[in-house]
């Protein structure tokens, strides 16, 4: 049985029904767990069946699309309602969003998956104004991803642009507010803004606001809930320790953090896919999600005005009116994410090229992904697809964008199909004539991620998770890899292809991959043989016969890396996630490691493993000589401190190894 044909269970739900456990079934609720997801499924109307023996059926009754209390999961079993199999299926069923609305925040913490293009969890809207397909409310809560590998354009990709969370704050008037990608408004009295009237209010500065005990507690709750996943590794941490870190996800929710509760789902679901052997588990994705959730539990208390905004974040997405857009397609990508979303994303740019993306991105799995692209947009009266909108443009009046440059579809927006540009020409052609350094640089700093690049292709060269293509562009060997490893998406079969065409010069859209090498996710490119033509990568499929006749090319020569060693330290981080505090505790883990780092001049980094290395070993005894328990707070600082130190070093050096400013 799939996990995908079980209705989403609310977080609350599911850790109601396993705290309700008597201690001997919750030692059982893994295996539980795995017989029930063996066990034959129907599905009747709004009710799915599973059929748990030949006498015994399991109902989960979910008439709004998602179960949403413990009594709407009912079994026939003797011991019901105290038994096993109502929490394995809790456990075993997708993750519902919390629908409440509680933000109290400004900020617009939280993503939807085709806002981030890669949220790890959460639900994601058919159309930009907060329903979902079927006109329910959508409150647009979802941490994102990645960009990991694996994330849409976060799940599509594996790449999350804006990090776990995509959105950048909402500001309040007279404040800067992204409107799109790139595109800002000038509030009153800045230089070059328009003057403040005279007789206008002038507003008092605000006094920075303080966290409220209820959030402390709830924060607290996550981090320590958190800390026990890392405590334990993906290996240790079964439904239990999971269904701790969802009660504390609702305790956020419901004191007003939604960020924290986003990211801390975002946990589980990583988790969960890598104990499942998900093929689309990434393990820097899940430690990214560790980090961003111990990090933000962990900053919350000292944060006060619009840091404590922006951490706590918002639930809903807000949409900003932006006028009338004539907007031209650039490409599409498909999104399909660890947590059973799929669909698509089609960007657009407009004549000053900012850019705006358009997404149908739903619960589904590959079949979706592939085939949201001939699914009509959700904007105005268009009959435009997102296979045709790629290619074609789009004149909107009544626009509204939110922070990440989404195009919202609410009543009063209205669409109707124009004409669209090729990438060699104007507007579209500024994209590619940016330095790639500039490029490059305004991705580390927060902003969208795409690259536009033109680039000799080489041949393909062995990478970290596969064959990459070896190109050049402006000087530089550039990888470009994989942009999803999902043999239903056409990207690694394009690829391979694009790799027997050395020599060909192509014009490509890719995403930034931070590394000490210049790396990107291929996403889109110009077609090898038929100029003026776009191929998107992730659902058009490239033929033998499409590639021009040539020989084929000498085999690439890969860039020598000439890194610090950071990896001795990231190898750690990563391993702490999988396996828990247990694997850096052994005598023999990484000893020498230190001294290598501080061979090299990376004293810090050295530092910090010596610290994480001695806070897994930390274990004191009592005056019998007990082992006491150990102390899951102190690894899950310093793993955290480690996490940190080692993302920053990588940006800097991804800005070095693409010569772009850090």
């Amino acid at each position: 049985m799939s996990p995908d044909l079980l209705p989403p269970v609310a977080p609350d739900v599911t850790a109601g029904l396993v705290e309700a456990l008597s201690p001997r079934l919750r030692k059982r609720l893994d295996a539980g767990i795995a017989k029930v997801a063996t066990r034959p499924v129907t599905r009747e109307g709004d009710t799915v069946r599973i059929a748990v023996d030949d006498d015994t059926d399991l109902e989960l009754h979910a008439p709004g699309g998602s179960v949403t209390s413990a009594d709407a999961i009912r079994c026939g079993c003797l011991l019901a309602p105290d038994c096993l199999h109502r929490a394995a299926a809790a456990s075993a069923a997708p993750i519902a969003e919390d629908t409440e609305n509680t933000g109290t925040g400004t900020g617009t913490g939280t993503g939807t998956p085709d806002d981030t293009a890669a949220a790890p969890s959460g639900s994601a809207p058919a159309d930009g104004s907060g329903t979902t397909a079927d006109g329910t409310a959508h409150d647009g809560i979802a941490p994102t991803g990645p960009p990991s590998a694996g994330n849409p354009t976060v799940g599509a990709s594996g790449n999350s642009p804006d990090g776990a969370f995509g959105s950048a704050p909402a500001a309040p008037d007279g404040d800067t507010s992204v409107t799109a990608h790139g595109r800002t408004r000038t509030p009153l009295d800045a230089p070059g803004g328009p003057s403040r009237r005279q007789g206008d209010a002038v507003a008092a500065p605000p006094v920075p606001e303080t966290v409220p005990p209820a959030q402390l507690d709830a924060a607290r709750a996550v981090f320590d809930a958190a800390a026990a996943v890392l405590e334990a590794g993906t290996d240790g941490s079964g439904a239990v320790v999971q269904a701790a870190l969802l009660r504390a996800a609702h305790t956020a929710r419901l004191a007003g953090l939604p960020r924290i509760a986003a990211s801390a789902v975002s946990v589980v679901n990583g988790t969960r896919a890598a104990r499942t052997a998900d093929p689309a588990h990434r393990l820097a994705a899940l430690a990214e999600a560790l980090r961003t959730v111990l990090g933000t539990a962990h900053r919350l208390p000292f944060a006060t005005g619009t840091d404590l905004a922006e951490l706590r974040g918002t639930v809903r997405m807000p949409y900003t009116p932006d006028g009338s857009l004539r907007l031209y397609g650039l490409f599409s990508e498909p999104v399909l994410t660890t947590t059973g979303y799929a669909g698509a994303v089609t960007w657009t740019a407009d004549a000053e090229g900012r850019l705006y993306t358009v997404s149908d991105v739903a619960p589904g799995g590959p079949g979706r992904a592939t085939g949201a692209a001939d699914r009509t947009v959700r904007i105005g009266d268009t009959a435009l697809t997102h296979r045709e909108l790629s290619r074609a443009g789009l004149a909107v009046s009544g626009a509204t964008v939110s922070p990440t440059g989404r195009l919202g579809a609410g009543a009063g927006v209205r669409a109707v199909r124009a004409s669209g540009a090729e990438w060699t020409a104007e507007p579209l052609d500024r994209l590619w004539t940016v330095p790639v350094a500039e490029q490059v640089a305004r991705a580390l700093s927060g902003g969208h991620d795409l690259l536009f690049l033109d680039v000799t292709l080489g041949g393909a060269v062995r990478g970290s998770t596969g064959d990459d293509l070896l190109a050049e562009c402006d000087g530089l060997a550039v990888r470009l890899a994989t942009a999803h490893d999902d043999p239903a998406l056409p990207y690694r079969d394009n690829l391979r292809l694009l790799s027997a065409v050395g020599g060909a010069r192509l014009r490509v859209v890719a995403r930034l991959v931070p590394g000490p090498l210049p790396r990107a996710l291929l996403l889109a490119a110009g077609h090898p043989s038929s100029p003026g033509t776009r191929l998107d990568l992730g659902l058009d499929r490239l033929q033998h016969a499409d590639l021009p006749a040539a020989p084929a090319p000498a085999a690439a020569e890969a860039p020598q890396a000439d890194e610090a060693p950071l990896h001795l330290l990231r190898r750690r981080v990563h391993q702490a996630v999988s396996g828990g505090r247990r694997v850096l505790a052994f005598p023999d883990s990484g000893a020498g490691d230190g001294g290598r780092l501080r061979s090299v001049g990376l004293v810090t980094a050295a530092d910090l493993l010596d610290e994480l290395r001695s806070a897994a070993a930390d274990r004191s005894r009592d005056a019998f000589g007990r082992l006491l328990p150990a102390d899951p707070g102190r690894f899950a600082r310093a793993w955290l401190a480690s996490a940190v130190y080692t993302d920053e070093v990588e940006r800097a050096l991804c800005a070095a190894a693409w010569g772009a400013p850090h």
